[in-house]
């Protein structure tokens, strides 16, 4: 199972809403606690695993996204608490991407461009490279659980 159910905008603490902090942290932790809860069975009996979409910006919170930042950071202690809540019989990892698709944010070119100065690799990601390391978590890494795989080109590397 992929929890990978969130939005992406803005929330300024002066302007954020009770609305954007119920949507923010329900499709973040709300959701995935109880599919999980309710695919339980059903993840036992396939040997099944989760996997969480996290985000980089839960460790490092993003400026003007603080709802957003503590949503994935909530996102990553559920990885965890869940990989000990349900071992042995279903693993559950994270996935935290840098940047694979540009946000209306980092339109303008200048934005795009000071962004992958801080990426060691040069380069933003693509959507193949969450792919697989969504295949990995799943078929090859029968002994991870409750681990988080940046996959961010180096950006969570440089200060």
């Amino acid at each position: 199972m992929v929890n990978n159910a969130s939005s992406f905008y803005p929330t300024p603490v002066d302007l954020a809403t009770e609305a954007q902090w119920d949507e923010l942290l329900g499709s973040n932790l709300k959701a995935p606690f109880f599919l999980a809860q309710q695919a339980r069975y059903l993840l036992q009996c396939s040997k099944g695993c989760i996997i969480n979409l996290v985000d980089i910006h839960a460790e490092r919170p993003l400026k003007k996204h603080p709802i957003y930042s503590v949503a994935k950071a909530g996102n990553r202690m559920l990885v965890q608490a869940l990989a000990r809540e349900l071992a042995p019989d279903i693993r559950v990892n994270g996935i935290a991407p840098g940047v694979i698709l540009w946000s209306e944010t980092e339109a303008h070119p200048a934005t795009r461009h000071s962004i992958l100065k801080r990426i060691p690799l040069g380069c933003h990601g693509n959507t193949q490279d969450i792919i697989q390391a969504v295949l990995f978590l799943h078929c090859d890494a029968k002994y991870i659980t409750g681990q988080i795989i940046n996959v961010d080109g180096g950006r969570t590397i440089q200060q």
